[in-house]
């Protein structure tokens, strides 16, 4: 029996992927490149309007700071739209997660306008919340229609919804990168699912491009100097990530705590206008708006000056009530202030410079509380530069670590523990 040559092999095993392999990836290719074309120009037009939008609220608010006294008002309409049309997507992110993990029915469309209207309403009226929620919510809802228009199967349906998450991430916040790991990695802690990497960074790519098409820009921040890498430096962002993870981990806990609070309120739409009272009355005697809204203007000084070691705390407060009550708006810029502040104040004990301490805090909190350390490894080096990405993995991973099995989506599935030594739990507590 004759003995086939290596190279017989080898030209037998390139013929065979040229004639099955090759054709079936390259159609794979091209089907998910008009998809996240189509998603991604959705996504990333609905982000500039979103921004748009969400910077004159703001702007008005400012200007006009009377209207903080109807933040309960404000609540009551944001509670009765969602009782009486959004009971289906009242759980927010936590129902796309859902959706990924156990995939039922398509998310209602709805979850678009009410959490865009919900999230501007709240920033017009003086609440503390973000932007990433309702982006992702806006992505995840205009992604999820095309299962129907090109009825697809299950296993397409779960990378639809992840490219959706990745659009709406990236464009808001103008990191295609790191929006797209946040959407292969949000929904299993501990897991990245990828059969869906080429259509989410297809999709973060392209949606990120749409918003900047618009001449809708974003926030630049810059940390200065980067030390020269040693171990003493390196052992100090470490420990730094340490407190970032522990504080994430009490984001979340007060967050979880105020929503458990607030639902003995058995009608739902007079949840937020109790919350909305309490706010009012904070905001009075704090006598400053610096702590509502985005914050974005106190987060670009942590960089550069040193902050009080209260701020990051009267920000984590107030987020978590405004959230846990009903308001509506996202908790990663939020995390961005409270991160950035107290990187900023432990500036005081920790020998690196305040603008590096600040950017690792700004992205470490929001890892911890996550639970999505790659994409906040993405972003800090999308947004600081790859200089400081050694410093910045070394606090996100810490972070991530000392958060525990909890975080700031409850139905996020735990794929691995984070440590062989921690209990497993199916979802987070």
């Amino acid at each position: 029996m004759p003995v086939k040559k290596p190279t017989e092999g080898f030209l037998l095993s390139i013929n065979s992927f040229i004639k099955k392999d090759l054709g079936v990836v390259l159609l794979s290719t091209l089907k998910w490149l008009l998809i996240a074309a189509l998603i991604g120009a959705i996504v990333g037009s609905a982000s500039a309007l979103f921004l748009v939008t969400l910077n004159w609220a703001t702007n008005y608010r400012e200007s006009h700071l009377w209207i903080i006294s109807f933040l309960p008002v404000a609540g009551f309409l944001i509670g009765l739209a969602y009782h009486y049309w959004g009971k289906d997507v009242v759980k927010g992110n936590n129902l796309l997660i859902e959706e990924l993990q156990s995939p039922k029915k398509v998310i209602p469309l709805i979850m678009a306008p009410l959490i865009f209207a919900g999230t501007i309403i709240t920033h017009l009226f003086g609440g503390s919340a973000g932007r990433e929620g309702t982006a992702v919510q806006i992505g995840g809802a205009f992604a999820d229609q095309f299962t129907k228009l090109f009825k697809l199967k299950p296993r397409d349906r779960k990378i639809i919804l992840i490219c959706g998450i990745s659009a709406g991430f990236a464009s808001v916040f103008g990191t295609p990168l790191a929006g797209a790991i946040f959407g292969l990695e949000v929904f299993v802690v501990g897991s990245l699912v990828y059969t869906a990497i080429l259509p989410s960074f297809l999709t973060a790519i392209i949606a990120d491009y749409a918003c900047k098409v618009w001449g809708v820009g974003h926030t630049h921040y810059s940390i200065g100097i980067v030390p020269q890498m040693d171990a003493i430096n390196l052992l100090l962002s470490l420990g730094a990530g340490i407190v970032f993870g522990l504080v994430a981990r009490s984001f979340s806990a007060l967050n979880h705590g105020f929503s458990n609070l607030f639902s003995k309120i058995k009608y739902p739409p007079l949840r937020p206008v109790f919350g909305g009272m309490i706010l009012i009355v904070i905001i009075y005697f704090l006598g400053t708006t610096r702590y509502i809204g985005l914050g974005i203007p106190v987060i670009s000084e942590t960089f550069t000056q040193q902050e009080p070691y209260y701020t990051f705390a009267i920000k984590l407060f107030l987020t978590a009530l405004t959230l846990g009550c009903g308001f509506k708006g996202g908790e990663v810029t939020p995390l961005f202030f409270i991160g950035a502040t107290l990187g900023s104040f432990l500036s005081v004990f920790i020998p690196l410079p305040i603008g590096l301490l600040a950017g690792i805090g700004f992205v470490a909190v929001f890892s911890g509380a996550a639970n999505t350390p790659l994409a906040c490894i993405f972003m800090g080096v999308e947004l600081f530069g790859v200089a400081s990405g050694m410093y910045i993995a070394l606090a996100c991973v810490a972070a991530y670590l000392f958060s525990g099995h909890t975080g700031i989506y409850r139905s996020q599935a735990i794929g691995s523990p984070k440590h062989l030594l921690l209990k497993r739990h199916q979802f987070l507590r």
